[in-house]
């Protein structure tokens, strides 16, 4: 990876340093995972850490962590303060009546990203955290957002599946005939594709803004079997969306 050029490039490679994968990072890891000079990386982490984009895990740590200020602003994000705020009402809504992990997701590029998620009472292995990015292929709001992406983006996805678990499904004709069935019949389902012992079921959420109806979000259930109850987690999902949509507009 070539090094950023200027100095706002270099800044933002050492914030893009961190993942869900590497929460903590020392200035060692930060400078190799942005590619960087260990005394540039030295120099622009001590005027982070003074603006408040980073932090010290704790006090004395060599362990450098995000900032409360990239929190603060991430938080005046549209999706943050649209559709999240508009949504959460309905997730708790949700979560009361199934008291399972419930999901709100969009997709970014060609990967779902979390924004909100109401941890479930059910012990079922679920790897999302707010903030997260995920396949979309593999997850059920991901497959309800893949089935409505344009064209290139399903391309791109069906052209690059990977196995993550013996269960996910990497043929590019299973998975198309699987987002053609989404958009028939209006919810996606996936077992055990992200991780063992857990199943998902998912709904679109839609918005008119100024234009045609598109789907701009995508609501979801993470639960240990779809054997019992499915009809009754759609339809909860699909009265919730549909809430969701009506306040959107």
């Amino acid at each position: 990876m070539s090094a950023p050029v200027s100095v706002t490039s270099r800044a933002l490679a050492l914030l893009s340093a961190f993942d869900e994968h590497h929460r903590r990072l020392t200035l060692t890891e930060l400078a190799r995972r942005a590619g960087l000079p260990l005394a540039t990386a030295h120099r622009l982490a001590g005027e982070l850490l003074e603006w408040g984009a980073l932090e010290r895990q704790a006090p004395g740590s060599t362990y450098f962590v995000i900032g409360r200020r990239i929190w603060d602003l991430g938080l005046l994000a549209p999706v943050q303060t649209g559709l999240r705020q508009v949504a959460s009402p309905f997730l708790h809504d949700i979560y009361a009546a199934t008291l399972a992990t419930v999901h709100l997701a969009v997709r970014d590029g060609d990967e779902v990203l979390y924004v909100d998620r109401l941890a479930g009472h059910q012990s079922v292995p679920v790897v999302s955290e707010i903030g997260s990015r995920l396949p979309l292929y593999s997850t059920g709001v991901g497959k309800v957002l893949l089935a409505h992406a344009p064209a290139d983006v399903q391309r791109r996805v069906l052209a690059d599946l990977r196995r993550i678990t013996p269960y996910t499904i990497t043929q590019p004709g299973r998975i198309g005939a699987q987002l053609e069935r989404v958009r028939r019949e209006g919810y996606a389902q996936t077992v055990e594709e992200m991780s063992l012992g857990g199943c998902s079921v998912a709904v679109p959420v839609r918005s008119r803004s100024g234009g045609p109806v598109e789907v701009v979000a995508a609501l979801g259930m993470v639960v240990p079997s779809l054997k019992r109850d499915k009809p009754r987690m759609i339809a909860a999902l699909q009265v919730a969306a549909e809430g969701i949509s009506r306040s959107l507009r």
